[in-house]
């Protein structure tokens, strides 16, 4: 699968952190360019997320709205208003994520449905933030691959650790994954996707079908935040699968800035 053009731009700096419970953290920087191809390939992207394309205009029809007027009154978080600011940076990381284990990692990461199952716009979806799968071989085997990834991102100064964060809500995670699984393969039939819906049935039970479970921790973070951040503080101790746990922190500058851009784009050129 090519890689798509925005993700040329998230590159690993080779620096590595170490935390307070020894796991390394790999730090990754986000670096986006004025190269409005590009962007605009990458607000197409993130607009899919929440609505295929081929599915806009019979969703539009009879609202009296433009395409744009629709996806920013309905399906897009609110720029200004409550949840909606700390909504749309939350739903950038999660894709950004997503991306970066699909493309970067090999993992068949099927997360649109996360979106566009949405209800609310104001409203983060509720489960596991990022899910992963990889098949070693054509038939299920013991090296196949669940990856479990929790996100946080901090693209304003606060006072949270948005790395320790990650780490705390990915120990829930355990409790999260057999329904985010469910959730997932019931969207898949629900859209008549059976062999999806059996590709995602192949790992919620592990004990009659073993595979290897991977969980992660990622916090996308402003390069102001991460000046701010000491991630040798943070502590993974008391998760429950730290042999196998990622850590991976993204900076950038001004992303806030760009997550509001890239949502005005995917607004305007739809």
């Amino acid at each position: 699968m090519p890689l798509p053009d925005h993700l040329a731009w998230l590159t690993d700096t080779g620096q590595r952190q170490n935390t307070a419970c020894g796991r390394e953290v790999q730090i990754w920087a986000l670096t986006p360019q004025e190269d409005a191809t590009i962007l605009s390939s990458w607000a197409k992207h993130f607009r899919e997320h929440y609505i295929n394309d081929t599915d806009l205009p019979i969703m539009v029809s009879g609202t009296g709205q433009s395409n744009a007027e629709y996806l920013r009154s309905t399906l897009f978080p609110d720029r200004a208003q409550g949840s909606g600011p700390s909504l749309r940076s939350g739903d950038f990381g999660e894709i950004l994520v997503a991306d970066y284990i699909e493309h970067f990692l090999g993992y068949w990461c099927p997360r649109e449905l996360r979106y566009q199952d949405r209800w609310n716009r104001n409203d983060s979806t509720k489960g596991c933030d990022v899910i992963g799968f990889k098949f070693a071989n054509a038939v299920p085997g013991p090296d196949d691959e669940l990856f479990v990834f929790e996100s946080k991102s901090g693209l304003r100064p606060s006072l949270a650790h948005r790395l320790q964060d990650a780490i705390d809500d990915s120990i829930k995670d355990r409790l999260r994954e057999g329904m985010s699984l469910n959730a997932i393969k019931r969207r898949f039939v629900d859209r008549g996707a059976i062999d999806d819906a059996r590709r995602v049935e192949r790992f919620q039970s592990i004990a009659d079908r073993p595979f290897r479970r991977i969980n992660g921790a990622a916090a996308i973070l402003d390069d102001a935040v991460f000046a701010g951040t000491d991630l040798t503080v943070a502590t993974a101790a008391a998760h429950f699968n730290q042999e196998n746990l990622r850590l991976i922190v993204i900076r950038g500058p001004d992303l806030m800035t760009l997550v509001h851009a890239l949502y005005e784009r995917a607004a305007d050129e739809a």
